[in-house]
């Protein structure tokens, strides 16, 4: 420890946070600049179809809360104007391990879906400022998370990913 080259020690309670504030404040004076790698008006490196998937599976484990477990993917098959009303058309298929669990993300008399869509939809507009139509589907795809070729389809990289 003695032949470490200190500029300065801070004595900081992570229970109580004092002192955190004069170490955050000075840590961020001493940082300098680094180059920009994306425009201002870039938000994210993601594409918009991760990003909308991302928003269905969040509502999904939203409104399931433990009854559905983390093993869903949602893929968007297709986004693509419509000519007709002018809205952003998506279709989107919601994969489930088992058909517990799409009883489940359906809901009775596919209250849970529609309530999935409408969140999810909502989100979407937002984030993409223009009006979307949403449709979902559930598949079951039996242990999807345990074949390297199904998570590769599904987005996946690798197990870590999950």
């Amino acid at each position: 420890v003695d032949s470490l080259d200190w500029s300065e020690v801070y004595q900081i309670s992570a229970k109580s946070g004092e002192q955190v504030n004069a170490l955050v404040d000075d840590v961020i004076e001493k940082l300098h600049p680094g180059p920009q790698y994306f425009s201002k008006e870039q938000i994210t490196d993601h594409p918009e179809r991760f990003l909308v998937a991302e928003l269905i599976r969040e509502k999904i484990l939203q409104l399931t809360e433990q009854e559905v477990p983390h093993s869903i993917a949602v893929v968007i098959d297709s986004m693509k104007k419509d000519g007709v009303n002018e809205k952003l058309h998506i279709q989107a298929s919601i994969i489930v391990e088992r058909s517990s669990q799409k009883n489940i993300i359906i809901g009775k008399q596919g209250n849970m879906i529609k309530r999935i869509g409408q969140l999810a939809r909502k989100d979407i507009e937002n984030l993409l400022g223009e009006r979307v139509y949403l449709e979902t589907w559930v598949k079951v795809e039996a242990r999807w998370r345990e074949r390297p070729q199904a998570l590769q389809e599904l987005g996946y990289n690798s197990k870590q990913d999950l």
